[in-house]
């Protein structure tokens, strides 16, 4: 029988999991299917239930439904409780399994490009929930203090609390600031992190000035559309090695290819050459 598995958000045309998850069915000449779903605001608890139904594996879950899947889910990974946040749901005969895998690729995907963070600073931009994700991956690389800048520093001190509260073990400090005290912190920072939508396509960049961030600093934007923004254009032209949002979005995904289809797949250069094809076409 086709193990059928599926992205589900809203809006979802954009979502590149299609041809991430289909890449690996052929490589593993696995008998699978993988789509993408619009579900409707209001109608998430209700179309999860019919496609648990309709013998569906499990979903993959973007925006705007992480929060959602994290309540509906029957029992939720560390990592899920720890963001407050669900992207992937796994249908077993017990329940919903809810995880969080955005750490884990965002880690995988900083590991691979420059290795551990052992106690040094992080400048992390932003406070909504791809944040949370981020802190806790750069605890996972041994980040010693990561500093979550915001334009609004009480919704830093909120996402602080809110992982706080959590009870999860995080191994670095965390200390929330305002965006616009960026040069007092990028100083000594070893990796910059950018977290908000700033940069992606359709959306304005980022307004801050790299003059102030340590030379030998790593910068990392986690949005793929485009792959280059604004952002890293810029800290490449300054000598900073750059690290683009596609790695994390292939690493995240490993986990849920091996729940859904039972085989752990590898990210490889020919999986990220497929999905620069495609982003390329859509550009």
């Amino acid at each position: 029988m086709t193990a059928k598995a599926a992205v589900v958000g809203w809006p979802i045309q954009h979502s590149l999991s299609p041809v991430l998850h289909g890449h690996w069915l052929k490589e593993y000449g696995i008998d699978g299917s993988y789509e993408k779903i619009a579900i409707e605001p209001g109608t998430f608890a209700q179309r999860i239930n019919d496609l648990r139904e309709a013998g569906y594996r499990g979903v993959n879950v973007t925006v705007p439904y992480k929060e959602e899947a994290f309540a509906l889910a029957d029992y939720n990974d560390d990592a899920a409780r720890a963001t407050g946040a669900t992207n992937l749901l796994i249908f077993r005969e017990r329940g919903v399994e809810g995880r969080n895998t955005d750490a884990f690729g965002l880690a995988a995907s900083l590991r691979e490009n420059i290795g551990t963070l052992e106690d040094g600073k992080v400048v992390l931009l932003g406070a909504g929930g791809a944040a949370r994700g981020a802190v806790l991956a750069m605890s996972m690389l041994g980040a010693g203090i990561v500093y979550v800048l915001n334009r609004s520093s009480e919704r830093a001190e909120r996402l602080i609390q809110s992982l706080m509260d959590s009870k999860a073990i995080f191994g670095a400090g965390v200390i929330s600031a305002r965006l616009d005290g960026f040069s007092h912190f990028a100083a000594e920072a070893a990796l910059l992190v950018n977290t908000t939508s700033a940069g992606m396509k359709g959306n304005p960049p980022l307004d801050i000035d790299l003059l102030a961030l340590n030379p030998q600093a790593a910068v990392c934007d986690i949005v793929y559309n485009p792959l280059m923004t604004p952002l890293l254009k810029d800290a490449e032209a300054r000598g900073h090695r750059t690290i683009d949002g596609l790695g994390m979005l292939m690493h995240q995904a490993v986990p849920s290819f091996e729940a859904f289809f039972g085989v752990r797949p590898a990210v490889t250069p020919g999986l990220r050459a497929a999905l620069e094809k495609v982003l390329r076409e859509r550009a």
